[in-house]
């Protein structure tokens, strides 16, 4: 077996090639994001602060899909690196094997993997409610009764009021939460009676409670309420499925998973996500392995440039391979276990496969 001394080296500097490639996209990403996010501000008045806490709420969920690259450019560059200075030739003429020092990378991706489901998505998750609650704030003061949003969410309903149309552009608490509303309420004729816009609204048992609404009625004209209530039949559990958010933890995916079949509604894309996430160290492992069988030839042979880039490749093949099945699996053409599983459990039997074949013979 590897000794202790030196699978702590071989894992720093994996480590530090990892989270060095992972911190410097997460900084680009925040610039970009940041510049892009004072855009569109315009002329609004709305402090550096805000933004740069806005930025900052933003990148956990935008960089969460930059950990498998990172641990694959990450396991190159250290098997590169090692293998240029010739320590890993060392190593092999001490009679360590490719398996014993490509095992404290695979260790660490599997970890990472476990930190990134448990730890890190759930961070992610809050931070992403944060963020659009900021971002309904600002975007949504002072708009205007006739104002409406580029993107956001819509909920139709059905209650003893009649029919209703909901537009909100943000969600938090599972959907209990809206922000930046504007509601339509049509009569039994399908005629539009009321327009109504408020800056968020809470659903309580059999009504949503606006605050802040400003209602327009044909008849009446323009009137401002403190808190106006619309009736509703939707639950908390149908408004969670119908907006299909995407900031739903790793901790709370079981507890949606299991409202929104309980309701009758598809809990596939639920059932995706979680699998997805527990799939994800699978997943790391799978590009330390893809990374170990481009990345271990000795420099002196030549041929560098092809096997990074082959490298790269793989890589790249196997993260679109990865979002295919995550689309098939989310219509319902692959099942959730298949879709996320799949392309993590190839990859990695791939890889040990080409090492097998390159060390063993």
């Amino acid at each position: 077996m590897i000794g202790r001394t030196l699978g702590l080296y071989f894992a720093r500097r994996f480590l530090s090639s990892v989270l060095g490639i992972f911190f410097g996209c997460v900084f680009l990403i925040m610039l970009i994001d940041f510049l892009e996010m004072s855009r569109r501000v315009g002329e609004r008045d709305i402090d550096t602060l805000t933004l740069f806490l806005l930025t900052i709420y933003r990148a956990p969920f935008f960089t969460e899909q930059l950990l498998p690259f990172a641990v694959l450019f990450g396991a190159i560059g250290t098997f590169l690196t090692l293998s240029r200075r010739l320590e890993l030739v060392v190593a092999r003429a001490a009679g360590i094997s490719a398996w014993q020092f490509i095992s404290p990378a695979a260790i660490c991706a599997i970890v990472l993997g476990i930190l990134s489901t448990t730890l890190y998505n759930p961070i992610s998750a809050e931070f992403k409610e944060r963020a659009n609650r900021i971002e309904a704030e600002i975007f949504n003061r002072q708009t205007g009764l006739f104002a409406s949003t580029n993107s956001g969410f819509w909920i139709r309903q059905q209650s003893v009021d009649g029919q209703a149309i909901i537009e909100a552009a943000a969600q938090t608490g599972g959907g209990r939460q809206l922000s930046g509303v504007n509601v339509f309420l049509f009569g039994s004729d399908g005629k539009l009676i009321e327009r109504i816009e408020a800056r968020n609204a809470v659903l309580e048992a059999g009504a949503w409670r606006l605050n802040e609404a400003r209602v327009l009625t044909p008849t009446i004209g323009i009137q401002n309420y403190e808190t106006y209530m619309v009736a509703t039949n939707l639950t908390p559990d149908q408004v969670q499925e119908t907006l299909q958010s995407e900031t739903v933890s790793f901790w709370d995916l079981p507890q949606a998973i299991e409202a929104a079949t309980r309701v009758g509604f598809g809990a596939e894309r639920y059932r995706l996500q979680y699998q997805s996430l527990l799939a994800r160290p699978a997943l790391l492992l799978a590009m330390v392995l893809i990374a170990a069988s481009v990345s271990l030839r000795v420099f002196r042979f030549g041929g560098i440039g092809q096997t990074i880039l082959g490298g790269v490749a793989a890589g790249f093949l196997l993260y679109v391979a990865t979002k295919l099945a995550e689309d098939l699996g989310e219509v319902g053409i692959v099942h959730p276990i298949i879709a996320a599983w799949f392309p993590a459990v190839v990859g990695a039997l791939m890889g040990v496969l080409i090492l097998l074949h390159r060390e063993d013979g």
